[in-house]
C-alpha cells in the first residue's frame, strides 16, 4: 500500500492505463483475427485489409505496439492476401 499521495495517484493512473491498454490490445487482436480468417477464406477484399491496417496503425500510434511490430503485421497480412489472391 502506498504511503505517499503521489504514489497512490500514480497507482491509480497506472491502473487506468492498464485497462485502456488491455482493451486496445484485445480489439487489435480481434481485428487481426477477423482479417486473417477473411484472407484465408474467399471474402478477402480491400476494405478488410484497409480496416485492419488502420487498426494496426492506430495501435502503434497509441503505443500499444511498436512501430516495427505494426509494420510486420501489415507486411504479413498483405503477403497472405497476395497469396490467397493468386490461388
Amino acid at each position: 500500500m502506498a504511503n505517499i499521495r503521489s504514489a497512490e495517484k500514480q497507482r491509480r493512473q497506472a491502473e487506468k492505463r492498464k485497462t485502456r491498454n488491455r482493451a486496445g490490445k484485445s480489439t487489435l487482436r480481434s481485428t487481426l483475427k477477423k482479417a486473417r480468417t477473411a484472407i484465408s477464406g474467399t471474402e478477402a477484399d480491400k476494405e478488410t485489409l484497409s480496416g485492419s491496417f488502420s487498426a494496426i496503425d492506430k495501435a502503434a500510434k497509441r503505443g500499444l505496439i511498436k512501430e516495427n511490430t505494426a509494420n510486420r503485421y501489415k507486411a504479413r497480412l498483405s503477403a497472405a492476401s497476395k497469396r490467397s489472391a493468386a490461388k
